[in-house]
């Protein structure tokens, strides 16, 4: 029996990983785009760049992937400079090459090309070994009229729960 309570405590310690956490979140993705399916890249970093996510000053809303000559990049995203970086800083909204297997980069070049998707960052994270990663979802664009459906069945079942708890 103590061994098993022992391996609990690992399990537990492992799930709160101090290197694990999130960096910057695209919120309004599933609200802007209908998310068809997801995938985890690495991201190329400057030094100064990991100091600066580290510190949490990072913005991912604005920005997108595209293939390009045969890679990956995000466009537009914005990471802070590293004030004690001094001259060899980094620019802040600079184009970042993503890292994912051929395979992947084939079937992301054919979801842009043929089916007219867009690929959006999704959540930008330390992992648990500590390197940061980037979860990208290809989606669709939603339309004015499934934007508003949207809208309204979150507000539903906001009130339907607030309807539960009073006991209606």
């Amino acid at each position: 029996m103590g061994g098993q309570g022992h391996y609990l405590g690992q399990a537990m310690a492992k799930k709160s990983d101090p290197n694990s956490k999130v960096i910057a979140e695209n919120r309004r993705a599933r609200f802007d785009y209908a998310i068809e399916s997801d995938l985890e890249a690495g991201i190329m970093l400057l030094g100064s760049e990991v100091k600066s996510l580290r510190v949490g000053q990072s913005n991912i809303a604005e920005s997108y992937a595209n293939v390009e000559n045969g890679e990956l990049w995000l466009i537009n995203s914005y990471i802070a400079a590293y004030k004690q970086a001094g001259v060899f800083g980094h620019d802040e909204r600079r184009r970042r090459k993503l890292l994912v297997s051929r395979k992947e980069l084939s079937r992301l070049w054919s979801a842009i090309g043929r089916d007219g998707m867009t690929i959006v960052p999704l959540v930008m994270y330390f992992n648990d070994r500590g390197t940061v990663k980037i979860k990208l979802g290809i989606a669709k664009g939603k339309k004015l009229a499934d934007k508003r459906a949207t809208e309204a069945k979150r507000d539903w079942d906001r009130q339907k729960s607030r309807l539960m708890k009073q006991g209606f």
